[in-house]
Formats: C-alpha cells, sequence, structure tokens
C-alpha cells in the first residue's frame, strides 16, 4: 500500500487539539432529504472556519463521472469549480473546538483514504468520528423523524433502538472509515435520518435539524440551530399547503399516519420499511407533489 500520508496536505498552523470531534460527510451517496449536507452546510455558514487539512483530489475522483462545472465567457474558458475534500475547524456556541470533513465522497483509493483518515486522525488528536446522512422510510413528516444509530462500541449509541436487523447495503466510503477506524480502536458514529420518502429527493431541513440533535447527543457540541428551524418552520409550512390542496395528498399521508401511530403503539410488528399494498411508493408520493406544484405554477401564470 502506498503511504497514506501523501493523500493529504496539513496547513501550515495546524493548532494543537484535545480530542475533537470529527464530523463528516460525504456527497455522492444516500442522503435523503441532504439531511448530512444541509447540517454540514449551516454549520460551515453560520460559524468561523479555517482549513486545517486538504486532500489530494486528483487522487481520488473520477472527474468523469462527477465532471466539474467550467464557465465559458464569448471566446475563452474563464473559471472552473474545482471539487475540494477539506478538512475544517470550527467552535461550537460554547467555544470547544471541533473539526468538519465535507466534499466528494472518493472514487477510488478507499482502503488507502481510509488509512488516511486514521493517521490525519492521530495527527489532530481526534477523540471521536461522527457521520450524518438521511436515508428514505416509509414515515410520515407530520411525525417526529426517527434516528438510527450505529458505533464502533455498543455504548456509544445506548439506549436507541433500530428498525433494522441484519441486512447488506451497498457500501460507502464513510461507513468504510468508520468500520476500518473503529477496528483500530477509534469511537466512531453515525446516524441515520428517517426521512419521509416522498420528501427523499427534496431538501428538507427538518432532516438537518433532527441530525445536528442527534450529534449533539452523541458528543456534547451546541450548534446555532435558529436558522435551520426557520427554514425548517417554512418547508413544513409549504408542505401542508400543499397537502391541503390535494385530497388524494391527504389521504395518502392520513395512511401514513395511521401506520405509523400502528407501529409506534405497538399494534403491528412489521418493519416500517415494508412497503403496504395499499399505500403509494415514495415515488408516487413524490410525483403527486410535483404535479401539484407544476398545476399550481400554471395557474398563477394565468
Amino acid at each position: 500500500m502506498s503511504d497514506p500520508t501523501d493523500l493529504y496536505r496539513l496547513s501550515g498552523d495546524v493548532p494543537e487539539l484535545t480530542d475533537p470531534v470529527l464530523l463528516y460527510h460525504f456527497d455522492g451517496f444516500v442522503d435523503a432529504g441532504g439531511a448530512g449536507r444541509l447540517a454540514i452546510a449551516h454549520l460551515l455558514d453560520e460559524l468561523e472556519h479555517r482549513v486545517v487539512a486538504t486532500f489530494d483530489v486528483d487522487r481520488l475522483l473520477d472527474y468523469r463521472s462527477r465532471r466539474p462545472v467550467m464557465t465559458f465567457d464569448t471566446d475563452r474558458w474563464v473559471a472552473v469549480e474545482s471539487p475540494e475534500l477539506v478538512v475544517h475547524l470550527l467552535h461550537d456556541t460554547t467555544s470547544t473546538p471541533f473539526l468538519v470533513l465535507t466534499g466528494p465522497e472518493p472514487d477510488r483509493e478507499w482502503e488507502l483514504f481510509a488509512a488516511a483518515m486514521e493517521t490525519l486522525a492521530a495527527r489532530l488528536g481526534v477523540g471521536r468520528l461522527v457521520t450524518t446522512h438521511g436515508i428514505p422510510m416509509a414515515v410520515p413528516h407530520t411525525r417526529p423523524l426517527g434516528v438510527t444509530g450505529h458505533a464502533s462500541r455498543p455504548e456509544l449509541v445506548a439506549g436507541q433502538t433500530s428498525a433494522f436487523g441484519r441486512v447488506q447495503v451497498p457500501g460507502s466510503a464513510a461507513a468504510l472509515v468508520e468500520f476500518r477506524l473503529g477496528a483500530k480502536g477509534y469511537d466512531a458514529l453515525g446516524y441515520a435520518v428517517h426521512v419521509p420518502h416522498y420528501l427523499a429527493q427534496a431538501e428538507y431541513p427538518t432532516a438537518a435539524l433532527a441530525a445536528l440533535d442527534a450529534v449533539t447527543r452523541g458528543t456534547g457540541l451546541a450548534f446555532p440551530l435558529d436558522g435551520l428551524r426557520e427554514a425548517a418552520e417554512k418547508t413544513d409550512a409549504e408542505i401542508a399547503e400543499q397537502i391541503q390542496a390535494s385530497q388524494e395528498l391527504s389521504t395518502a399521508i392520513t395512511g401514513l399516519e395511521q401506520q405509523y401511530d400502528a407501529f409506534a403503539a405497538g399494534a403491528e410488528r412489521e418493519s416500517l420499511m415494508a412497503e403496504s399494498s395499499e399505500m403509494p411508493t415514495g415515488e408516487e408520493l413524490a410525483a403527486q407533489f410535483e404535479a401539484f406544484l407544476a398545476e399550481r405554477d400554471e395557474q398563477r401564470g394565468d
């Protein structure tokens, strides 16, 4: 194996930290409602930060599968939006330092990348690694969002229940980092927010709120959330307007609520992931939302 430290470059003034949390999220894997992406973007927007490490994306990314955007002006190229995979240093609302790694999910050299994460974590004195993202579930948006916690040691997510048994799923770089570094003795954990399946392709700030709340419970970090709460309230109001205007949508959501409440009460033992023949799929509900929006836009244009 190549030297994993060749995959990243530290900034010139890396601080000495004591057991900081490293919060990481990679774009490209399943992230229903943009839960992880919106959560990380919110932190970077709200808190001052600076880069302490940069990964070599030329080695890690396949540009032909994710072509960077370039700008052409009249007769020449004037700009390129180069992808970045970087570690930022931030401080929470109590001035506690923590780290955030964000950027596109690596396309290649996953094992070397995981090894690089281990050496970087050792260099920065990381005490805990945390990742979060959203997964689509057959749940209504009118009920509290569930969160599935997973960790390298069971006690890190003690007291949490899981909607899953033993399953095999496509892997991700984030999951591999948790698995490999957990095996090396690091505390590594993650939170999968249960996002209503009909909102999986939309930006759903409520899911990002649930993600950051889970991170706070698991790490003690405190985040400024007022702006995210306002965005969540606005989005929820827009969704409510769409549902009230459509009897078909209202009926579908009511059915999901009844199913959810029955499950929560213990009357139904089947997993919420199981699809009922009487319930619409996430694609069908999403299509209904899109059709409603298109119809409303046409009416406004008249």
